[in-house]
């Protein structure tokens, strides 16, 4: 999945935590993209089995689409708690470098991350 499609979905993802119900025109504010480029692309995520958009125009994940949603938030969460205790970072800066870093690191990255942050004693938020 590309990165446009993994950023939909974790918008999807915190916009349901947010506010319990998801539409088109809250990811196009969210994001600040145009409600044409948004339609596009629920189009493809629904097309690949990651939502499914009600007749209302009520967006939900699938379970694959939970997961890889979930999954890439716990990147960013992950990745924000490195950046600000380790990098000594402000929250703005680790936040939007987070949010950019997410999507390209490999598992094994990933994972040597977690370790160290672990082994620091930094609890990163399972929200």
């Amino acid at each position: 999945m590309h990165e446009s499609g993994e950023n939909y979905l974790e918008t999807i993802l915190m916009i349901k935590e947010r506010k319990g119900t998801v539409r088109s025109i809250d990811i196009a504010r969210e994001l600040n993209f145009s409600k044409p480029s948004v339609s596009r692309a629920m189009g493809i995520l629904k097309e690949n089995g990651y939502i499914v958009m009600e007749p209302s125009g009520e967006i939900f994940l699938t379970e694959s689409g939970k997961k890889k949603a979930a999954d890439i938030y716990g990147r960013h969460r992950l990745l924000t708690a490195f950046l600000k205790n380790v990098a000594g970072v402000s929250d703005l800066v680790a936040e939007e470098n987070a949010c950019r870093m997410e999507h390209i690191l490999d598992q094994e990255v990933v994972d040597g991350i977690t370790r160290f942050l672990e082994e620091r004693g930094v609890r990163v938020a399972q929200e």
